[in-house]
């Protein structure tokens, strides 16, 4: 069952991708993380919040890579950070392939939607933002058994994030 979210300005954003990166920290094999939205949306400012937070991150510097297609980021976990904006209709670089397979890096994944859904990784935390008046509101969805029980973990933390049902009506 997705999460939904809402951010109330860029803080809140980087807020939510260090509360991502203590529970990722401590996980042995982290899932990827899939990011769809608009530009614009927050996606490279969760990414800051989640690599910043993170050991070794006073050697990463956090950019969109949109035109070097990847950024691995020297951290604890390393943070392998892919922008798939420019290969819309083209096969991503094996690099992305090899880093979502090696289990002690996280991979992030900003422009999810411009890979086929049968190369997405089985384990896998989904975050889909959604157009907002204001804001930024966001779908969290889990991919597997193992990242259920990670969003399950999460919930307890992010509740000043969550919406409730009647909210989003």
């Amino acid at each position: 069952m997705p999460v939904a979210l809402f951010l109330n300005d860029p803080e809140a954003t980087i807020e939510l991708g260090q509360i991502l990166a203590k529970t990722l920290a401590k996980t042995p094999h982290p899932p990827a993380l899939l990011l769809q939205g608009d530009l614009g949306s927050g996606k490279t400012t969760l990414v800051r919040g989640l690599v910043e937070s993170l050991p070794g991150s006073d050697m990463a510097e956090v950019s969109s890579p949109s035109f070097n297609i990847f950024n691995l980021y020297p951290t604890v976990p390393v943070v392998a950070h892919f922008d798939l904006y420019r290969l819309e209709g083209m096969p991503p670089d094996d690099a992305l392939f090899e880093y979502m397979d090696e289990p002690k890096t996280l991979t992030v994944v900003e422009w999810i939607q411009f890979l086929d859904k049968k190369h997405w990784p089985e384990e896998a935390i989904f975050l889909e933002w959604t157009p907002s008046d204001t804001g930024r509101s966001l779908m969290m969805h889990a991919m597997g058994k193992t990242t259920q029980g990670i969003i399950e973990t999460l919930m307890r933390q992010l509740d000043q994030f969550i919406l409730k049902a009647a909210e989003l009506k």
